[in-house]
């Protein structure tokens, strides 16, 4: 029995003394490895919180933001970076924000103008027919326009009583010309006035019939334009009977801004297409610009002479054209994608790629920028070659830079925690000082009476939401507002009249139409502004928007190519 008893306490022990020896094994920890995980902790990061709505607001403890009372969230901020004020972005979230960059590198630029304009007849070609006679229209052999007559081609019949007396005077001076010659010829020189040919006078002189009607003849091919006069008119000296234009040749008039003329010059090669002949390019060199602005449209006429085999190109019809320009002044300058610009006023900044790491780090840079090649800038400061920026996506990238409150588009100094929970805005922070309230205390919780964590402050005021309560001695607002809606439009001129319009307006940072879409994407300051002002103006200038609808007095002065109304 003892000897069973003995077996019992064995096993038991042996399973009790294993078990405590498997659980040691699973859950024991090093002490040393302990201490160095939590010292890592405390001195790599610690927890900023944050507002969804106002970015600025920086806190050491959670609680709620002064300004809207939104409960604040942990700011997520990127690993630890050489540089404190650049960008740290995770692979993943670069590639769902579509961040896409390029590396800056020397071109000869070229700068791509795009220019609208209209065929029209070449005013050489322009033929008046003329009537040299007295008289009356008997007969019109042409009779509507768009007729197409040739040279040499009778027009029309006129009766005339003063050439039935200047032939009876041809025909009584013939039989005296050997005794008065004189006489003789100035009745035949009367003759000539009016146009009558030598073999015409011939004629009448041998029949020694008076002829009463005589016909006019073409002196040129063409197209008829105009018809001036009807059957039966009367008609003097020189008056028109029809205008004819020659189409064999035309010309290709294009609107030229003054900020393109620099660009253009007489003898350049220019490409253009025709609107209503799809899929056939034309070609033809700048013969004449116009010295003189328009004072209603502030363009120059800008021409390009082509012949017209066939007769395709027909006058009114719209025409875009291209004109590729060589800066050579700008040789070998750093060239970047216009989509890599953010602009803030007179400011233009880029995001750099950092080169130290592997991960996606970017940092903002304020550059010069020089001439607009169509889709890109010549860069004239601030870039070296070979360095890359951001081309796509930099809108998200600076968004980061803002919750992160470090230096952003519209925040060049960057957002710091500040010393008194929410009541600090960026750049008002004491140094050294970096006490904040418990959660408990902080703007629109319950304050209970014997809390004396803020003398003098009633908290619950605070948590309005208001900007009066805010310090605003040398705060600026950093908060933008989107908003998108639609304008008519048409082509590139149209695009860069819409968003000087935007931009002219007090408060508006940034403005991009597409034609497209037909929207404008505008970013401004809701305190100096709002959405009608900014579509008042777009308004004024001959645009129509979702909301307004544009005067037809600005309308009407809009250049043909952007006639959007149908």
């Amino acid at each position: 029995m003892k000897k069973i008893f003995s077996n019992k306490y064995i096993r038991f022990s042996l399973i009790l003394f294993g078990g405590i020896f498997l659980g040691w094994i699973l859950f024991h920890s090093s002490p040393t490895k302990e201490v160095k995980h939590d010292h890592a902790a405390e001195t790599t990061k610690e927890t900023i919180w944050t507002c969804a709505m106002h970015p600025q607001i920086r806190m050491h403890e959670p609680g709620k933001c002064p300004i809207c009372g939104m409960t604040l969230i942990p700011l997520i901020q990127g690993g630890t970076t050489i540089d404190p004020d650049a960008i740290h972005m995770t692979k993943e979230a670069a590639q769902l924000a579509n961040v896409l960059t390029s590396i800056v590198s020397k071109q000869n630029p070229v700068k791509e103008l795009r220019l609208y304009g209209k065929v029209q007849a070449d005013e050489r070609l322009l033929q008046s027919q003329v009537s040299y006679l007295p008289g009356r229209i008997e007969k019109l052999n042409v009779n509507f326009t768009g007729e197409l007559v040739r040279k040499g081609q009778t027009l029309a019949v006129i009766y005339s009583p003063d050439l039935v007396t200047a032939q009876q005077e041809l025909l009584e001076t013939a039989a005296t010309k050997e005794s008065q010659p004189a006489l003789y010829e100035a009745s035949k020189d009367k003759l000539r006035q009016w146009k009558l040919t030598d073999i015409q006078i011939t004629s009448i002189e041998t029949s020694g019939k008076v002829k009463t009607n005589f016909e006019v003849f073409a002196n040129t091919t063409g197209i008829v334009s105009a018809r001036r006069v009807n059957t039966g008119d009367y008609v003097s000296p020189g008056s028109v009977l029809f205008d004819v234009a020659d189409l064999s040749h035309v010309w290709i008039m294009f609107d030229a801004y003054e900020s393109d003329l620099p660009y253009l010059s007489q003898g350049q090669k220019a490409t253009f297409t025709i609107q209503a002949l799809p899929g056939v390019d034309y070609s033809g060199n700048i013969t004449f610009i116009d010295p003189v602005l328009d004072p209603v449209t502030r363009v120059a006429r800008v021409r390009i002479e082509v012949g017209n085999q066939g007769g395709k190109l027909k006058p009114e019809m719209f025409a875009t054209g291209i004109v590729k320009a060589n800066l050579n002044e700008d040789k070998d300058k750093l060239v970047i994608p216009r989509s890599s610009v953010l602009w803030t006023g007179k400011r233009s900044v880029v995001y750099v790629k950092q080169t130290k790491s592997d991960e996606p780090i970017f940092k903002i840079r304020e550059i010069e920028l020089g001439t607009m090649l169509g889709n890109s800038y010549v860069v004239m400061s601030g870039l070296k070659e070979g360095e890359e920026v951001v081309t796509q996506g930099a809108f998200s990238v600076d968004a980061s830079a803002q919750l992160e409150g470090k230096p952003s588009m519209m925040n060049p100094e960057g957002g710091k925690v500040s010393s008194m929970p929410g009541m600090d805005m960026p750049g008002n922070n004491k140094a050294g000082d970096t006490k904040s309230l418990p959660a408990k205390d902080m703007p629109g919780d319950t304050k209970s009476k014997d809390d004396k964590s803020m003398p003098g402050m009633d908290m619950s005021e605070v948590a309005k939401p208001t900007t009066n309560a805010l310090p605003t001695g040398n705060a600026k607002s950093q908060t933008l507002q989107h908003t998108m809606f639609g304008v008519s439009g048409n082509c590139d001129l149209c695009k860069a009249r819409i968003e000087t319009a935007a931009k002219s307006v007090n408060g508006v940072a940034s403005a991009e139409w597409t034609a497209e879409k037909k929207q404008v994407s505008v970013q401004f300051d809701p305190t100096k502004t709002n959405s009608d002002a900014i579509q008042q103006a777009i308004v004024k200038v001959g645009h129509d928007t979702e909301k307004f609808k544009a005067p037809d007095e600005a309308y009407k002065k809009l250049p043909g190519c952007c006639l959007y109304r149908k």
